[in-house]
């Protein structure tokens, strides 16, 4: 089959578009506002960009607390959401009022970042602090704005529980992270293989 995305002329119950693009890791993102209220919301439009410096970047539908919190004070934390995590990380991605403390609603813990101010989950098993390098807004290839809203992040702080590094690596599998699919499906990391990357 061959569909255009911007016609929706797919024909099928569900448009496959991010289906395909999967599985996404998952940007939970907690922000402040510049009154000291804490957000904290999924993203699964998220990655890593660079490793020098280390840089990750999230995308927003619609502009949302997350993207005028930081906006508003240039920084955020992107914690780890695992398979131990799944039900608190899909309740905070209810469409709660802003000012509502979407870490309290899901009964997660609060823990204090060392370099910027809006906490880290203490529940996730890896979390990176961020200062906001730009909030990109874009347009679609007529010119016309998306609503879509990239935010990009200099990761300043890394945590990681120490419990999962083994032989002086992250055991990846062992946290078992989970990632967006298309539709309301998720997929969870159990196992790894390694490939070496060729010399010419």
């Amino acid at each position: 089959m061959f569909y255009e995305p911007d016609k929706r002329n797919h024909g099928l119950r569900g448009d496959p578009f991010k289906a395909i693009v999967a599985p996404r890791p998952i940007g939970w993102i907690s922000s402040m506002d510049a009154q000291g209220n804490v957000n904290l919301a999924p993203y699964s439009f998220f990655n890593g960009i660079g490793s020098r410096p280390a840089l990750v970047m999230f995308s927003s539908e619609g502009h949302k607390d997350s993207i005028n919190n930081i906006a508003e004070t240039g920084e955020f934390v992107c914690n780890l959401a695992t398979w131990d995590l799944r039900d608190a990380m899909n309740a905070t991605s209810a469409p709660f009022e802003h000012g509502v403390n979407e870490m309290e609603r899901a009964g997660l813990t609060p823990a204090p970042s060392k370099l910027v101010k809006p906490p880290r989950v203490a529940e996730s098993p890896c979390a990176l602090e961020c200062k906001l390098i730009q909030i990109v807004s874009i347009n679609d290839a007529h010119g016309i704005p998306a609503d879509v809203q990239v935010t990009i992040g200099h990761v300043v702080g890394v945590h990681v529980d120490e419990r999962f590094i083994v032989d002086g690596r992250l055991d990846t599998a062992a946290i078992k992270p989970i990632a967006r699919c298309g539709y309301d499906q998720y997929a969870v990391v159990e196992s790894l293989f390694a490939m070496t990357r060729p010399t010419v």
